[in-house]
């Protein structure tokens, strides 16, 4: 049964991000990127397939239990990425740990905001304060790839839980290694989300593989949803981009922890600490 730290802030993150110790790498190195014209949305109930070859990320035309990570407010650089998952309290996001807290000899930062739908410097489903965030302790104590995960509680807002105004995705917990997925994500130098669709792979034991140009730092967190539903737009998250790397040292490979029991326990920690206080 794994350890579990429960923190109040955020640390390091995939690429540039507030507060990260000098001497820890960032993950991604910064590329200037231009997104490419939106795909058509599949024909409705008909399954996404994977591609041929490696493909490139494209700008989301539409999501909302996606959002950007920032500390405060929309004011300064989102640094990460996070995602909506259902729980009983419908209060609890997802996003890698590293977004959340720094691993060893880091620290993290406070006052921490989900901004679901964030597009062009709009908030249209609100900017939501995180309440109370998890990492297990094996991240915080000695920066374990393979539990780069984490979970944070959110605080109510104009008396509605997250899950009430943008919905949720629900987490899929030993899932295998070979999934067709969609992961959607924010780049730092965008202010537009960016998705993509693939197959994953099995990169190590507790490591999955996502290949898709366009993963830039900021990406971290990104949730990878599998039998995604184009109708409700919902899916089962089998990773978030993070993990080997801090989720990959290249733009056109990701890395996810593979979500095993561990990560299980971590989620029902989440459930615990989720419940209004």
């Amino acid at each position: 049964m794994s350890a579990i730290v429960l923190l109040a802030g955020c640390g390091a993150a995939h690429g540039t991000t507030p507060k990260v110790p000098a001497d820890r790498p960032a993950a991604h190195p910064y590329h200037p990127t231009t997104s490419a014209a939106p795909t058509p949305s599949p024909a409705a109930g008909a399954p996404t397939p994977p591609p041929n070859g490696t493909p490139t990320a494209q700008a989301a035309v539409y999501g909302r239990r996606v959002g950007a990570l920032f500390s405060h407010d929309t004011s300064g650089t989102h640094f990460c990425t996070a995602s909506t998952v259902d729980s009983p309290n419908r209060n609890l996001i997802i996003t890698a740990a590293h977004c959340l807290h720094g691993g060893k000899d880091s620290d993290y930062t406070s006052d921490l905001v989900f901004v679901p739908g964030y597009r062009d410097g709009k908030a249209p489903y609100g900017i939501w304060k995180v309440r109370t965030q998890l990492v297990d302790t094996r991240w915080a104590n000695s920066s374990d790839e393979d539990l780069d995960v984490g979970f944070a509680v959110l605080e109510p807002l104009n008396g509605k839980n997250i899950a009430d105004v943008v919905g949720a995705n629900t987490l899929a917990i030993d899932a295998g290694f070979s999934n067709v997925v969609r992961v959607t994500g924010y780049p730092m130098q965008s202010d537009r989300p960016i998705t993509c669709v693939n197959s994953t792979s099995k990169e190590d034991t507790y490591q999955l593989r996502f290949d898709c140009n366009g993963y830039f730092p900021g990406t971290s967190g990104s949730p990878w949803l599998t039998g995604y539903d184009p109708n409700t737009r919902v899916g089962k998250v089998v990773g978030v981009i993070g993990g080997r790397d801090e989720g990959g040292e290249e733009d056109d490979v990701s890395y996810s922890s593979y979500f095993d029991e561990d990560v299980k326990h971590l989620y029902d920690e989440a459930v615990r600490e989720s419940v209004p206080k």
